[in-house]
């Protein structure tokens, strides 16, 4: 059985790379809608199918995908969040954030309503790991290091912290030291929160970031991701590892990530949220 045409709506990072090469390893059918000032110029050239839009210009881009006969969407990279005057939105974005109530919704929601519109035009919203399953982040340590018994305390706190904030639809990272909580994800995004917490360690062990998928996010959009990037920071800002959502968590570049790690002296974990956080709902 042939797989149907997927549409690419790219944002920032290397994820969006990884899915088009796997597209032309598989040769399934793609085309790319790459999000101007967030996509990497260097991810298209001649040879793969795309076109360029503004993140105002949603009604544009859907009616492209329809035009390409895209029959599946995969939404993925890091999206900066502009203002609403920054959109300068087309017809149908500006009818649809009026009838969203923009004010009223956090990322999360503003996505899944998104999704919503992709679906009513016939197409089919799927995650990244739907495509390709190896990106998810197993569960257990995935390092030569552990977490000794300090480190797993921060993870417990930082974890019962994340939940929260995620229910809130703020962030999915937080950084822990020591159980004090030095950082909380917020617009900046977690590179700039682990650089940021950087400056307000403290004496003796380091921190750990821990980075959860939030409670009532779709597992189709914005999954928490983590990278060579992180743990390069991560080292930087004299933590000692990362906890992240096990099954429901990226990580780019697996191998390399992990042995970066190795070699810095660093854990990774894949963690149950529930096994940390006392009377978790999800």
């Amino acid at each position: 059985m042939t797989a149907r045409k997927l549409g690419i709506i790219a944002g920032g990072g290397t994820i969006p790379k990884m899915l088009i090469e796997y597209c032309q390893k598989q040769k399934r059918d793609f085309f790319v809608l790459a999000i101007v000032d967030n996509a990497s110029q260097d991810l298209l050239n001649e040879n793969i199918p795309h076109t360029w839009i503004r993140l105002g210009q949603a009604g544009t881009g859907f009616k492209r995908l329809k035009e390409e006969k895209v029959h599946d969407v995969v939404m993925i990279g890091t999206i900066k969040r502009p203002s609403f005057k920054d959109l300068v939105p087309d017809l149908r974005t500006t009818a649809f954030f009026a009838k969203i109530g923009m004010k009223s919704l956090g990322d999360d929601g503003i996505l899944r309503a998104l999704v919503k519109e992709l679906e009513h035009d016939g197409m089919v919203v799927k995650g990244v790991h739907e495509v390709m399953p190896e990106l998810l982040v197993k569960n257990g340590v995935l390092t030569k290091h552990k977490p000794d018994k300090q480190a797993l305390a921060d993870i417990k706190r930082g974890a019962e912290v994340a939940w929260k904030l995620g229910e809130l639809d703020v962030g999915q990272s937080v950084v822990v030291q020591q159980g004090l909580v030095l950082g909380m994800e917020g617009i900046e995004g977690t590179d700039k929160l682990i650089i940021r917490c950087g400056e307000y360690k403290r004496k003796g062990e380091g921190g750990v970031l821990v980075k959860l998928r939030k409670p009532q996010q779709d597992m189709r959009i914005d999954l928490p991701t983590i990278g060579l990037k992180t743990l390069e920071n991560a080292k930087n800002s004299g933590l000692r590892g990362v906890a992240v959502h096990a099954g429901n968590a990226l990580i780019v570049d697996e191998k390399n990530v992990i042995d970066y790690a190795n070699k810095e002296g660093l854990f990774i974990i894949g963690i149950n949220p529930a096994d940390y956080i006392n009377d978790k709902k999800e």
